[in-house]
């Protein structure tokens, strides 16, 4: 038997889309730190979930001061704002925008094999690590963990459905 728990969290098949921060004003808008990058997200009438799966309505939405101003339906007044500081927000993985075709979703590359261009297998992608300039690969090698730039040279074909990253590396990068 495994150590792991097998009880689901209320957040399982969510994606976290934002958080209220403090409130402004006594009509119950609420300053938002967006956490997506779909910009429709936080627009009149979106739904967005709770941690415990309410539906939270947006009402109205506005930029104040370079931050998201929102207005959601049930909250009036300033108490009702407070009373819900630091509440996280969701959106159902299904919601998810749809991509470019350079573009994919952190949780869909971990756990590809990664493969050299002859097919010759390399290891596993473990984690994805956001950076400055561009994201890395952490691929679990023989040799240990490498990380690989995401950038066309080196990461040449990302196949979801064959579960295969391909990458050119050059000399000395899985060394």
């Amino acid at each position: 038997m495994s150590g792991r728990s097998s009880s689901k969290s209320p957040t399982d098949g969510l994606l976290l889309a934002g958080q209220i921060g403090k409130p402004h004003g006594i009509h119950g808008e609420v300053y938002v730190v967006p956490i997506s990058d779909d910009p429709e997200r936080f627009e009149p009438g979106s739904t967005l979930l709770d941690a415990g799966g309410r539906r939270v309505v947006v009402e109205a939405a506005r930029v104040h001061r370079d931050r998201l101003l929102v207005k959601f339906a049930g909250i009036e007044d300033r108490n009702a704002a407070e009373a819900r500081r630091g509440l996280a927000l969701y959106v159902p993985r299904e919601a998810r925008r749809d991509l470019s075709e350079d573009e994919f979703w952190v949780e869909d590359l971990v756990g590809l094999e990664g493969r050299l261009p002859d097919g010759t297998a390399i290891g596993r992608v473990t984690a994805v690590h956001e950076g400055t300039a561009h994201d890395h690969l952490e691929v679990a090698t023989e040799a240990g963990p490498r990380l690989v730039p995401v950038v066309k040279a080196i990461v040449t074909r990302v196949d979801l459905g064959a579960g295969v990253v391909t990458i050119d590396p050059p000399a000395g990068l899985l060394d």
